[in-house]
């Protein structure tokens, strides 16, 4: 197996994971090769991964490492050229070498690099849930004219994707898409949510992430979000997409046929098998997730969600049915507030009010006609949400 990468945002989580599944495959006999390497602003890392994989290519967020960086790169006889913000990363998106690219830098900063990657004709290994949320219409229909694939990285759609034989957009016989969720750090907490405080948030029962998406796990607006990914990603209306809480993480997600068949994707939490699977496909690798012993497992508990206890869930929802450019709003008014919340400047039950104000506040323009118009969206809500704050205080 041969594959050539670019791993966008390489000093987060997924990208950590996805340079230790190139290491692993590399040391079985593939031939993995990463020749673009991007970080917002951890440059000790950086230099560090730099070393060790030797890219052509690396793209920083700050514009002043770049000379200390290049120093550095030639002390150390590394042949990188160094790019900056989204006008490096579209460079790197149109790397004549890279056959497929991770994508997983957070916001909307790694929108038009993605778009210009599938134009290109490149593979992605989609980790950027902000892509698909507010603009996946138009990343799904680039995919399609220039005949690029989107695979998903994130544990549950990267469980879809292969309950659905390895296909992204609509298809026939599918009655309905089932995401599980492991309900986060307060599904099984009792009293009242109003004075939960950001330690407690942030203490996920099953997975290790970043503040962000723990936070929205706790309010269950990540599987809201994860909703809108998966009705672009496979074609599949809103109102067959359900949700159901499954406190194991065992079960990454179902699909239920028109017979009435279902197939699940189980395994134990690590993202490296997502992602792994991603890197390889359509082939299977050994990987180092410890294989299921159902018989140690014994209970698989499914439940539905309480939606009037985690209100973020059923404000994240209407988003998605109302589509166009309401996802776009919905998810900035909620970057807004769950930053706000980890800085102590807002409640957790916060969270969906603000959300729900912003939206309020919103005139829909109708369907995103271009980039620009998810970005117009997405600023106006931003500006939003933070004077809905600055009222809520």
């Amino acid at each position: 197996m041969k594959r050539v990468l670019a791993v966008w945002g390489s000093t987060g989580s997924i990208g950590v994971n996805a340079l230790d599944v190139v290491r692993r495959l590399n040391r079985a006999g593939a031939s993995v090769r990463v020749d673009v390497l991007s970080a917002h602003s951890n440059v000790e890392l950086l230099k560090k991964q730099l070393a060790e994989f030797r890219p052509s290519r690396a793209v920083v967020g700050d514009p002043s490492v770049v000379d200390p960086l290049s120093r550095w790169s030639r002390n150390r006889k590394l042949r990188v050229r160094i790019g900056v913000g989204v006008e490096g990363l579209l460079e790197s998106a149109v790397a004549p070498r890279v056959d497929l690219v991770v994508s997983a830098v957070v916001g909307a900063v790694g929108l038009r690099p993605l778009l210009a990657a599938l134009r290109a004709g490149k593979n992605v290994a989609l980790a950027n849930k902000e892509a698909l949320i507010v603009a996946g219409e138009l990343v799904m229909d680039t995919a399609r004219r220039s005949g690029a694939q989107v695979i998903p990285v994130d544990s549950e759609h990267s469980a879809l994707f292969q309950c659905l034989g390895g296909r992204t957009g609509p298809g026939p016989g599918v009655r309905r898409l089932i995401l599980t969720a492991s309900g986060g750090a307060f599904y099984r907490h009792q009293g009242s949510l109003a004075n939960v405080g950001v330690a407690q948030a942030l203490n996920h029962p099953t997975w290790k992430m970043g503040k962000k998406i723990t936070v929205d796990c706790a309010t269950l607006t990540n599987k809201g979000l994860e909703a809108i990914e998966a009705h672009h990603l496979f074609g599949v209306p809103m109102d067959r997409i359900d949700i159901v809480i499954h406190p194991q993480s065992i079960v990454h997600s179902l699909v239920e046929f028109d017979d009435g068949s279902m197939l699940a994707q189980l395994s134990h939490p690590d993202m490296r098998l997502p992602i792994q699977y991603a890197l390889t496909f359509p082939d299977r690798r050994p990987t180092p997730v410890k294989p299921l012993a159902l018989d140690e497992i014994r209970t698989l508990e499914f439940h539905r969600p309480r939606f009037k206890r985690f209100p973020s869930l059923s404000v994240a929802l209407d988003a998605g049915r109302r589509g166009g450019l309401w996802p776009a709003v919905f998810n900035a008014a909620n970057e807004v507030a769950v930053q706000a919340f980890i800085q102590g400047r807002t409640g957790f039950m916060d969270i969906p009010k603000i959300c729900r104000r912003v939206m309020g506040d919103y005139r829909a323009q109708g369907n995103p006609l271009s980039l620009d118009d998810v970005l117009a969206a997405d600023q106006w809500a931003r500006r939003a949400a933070q004077v809905a704050l600055s009222r809520a205080a």
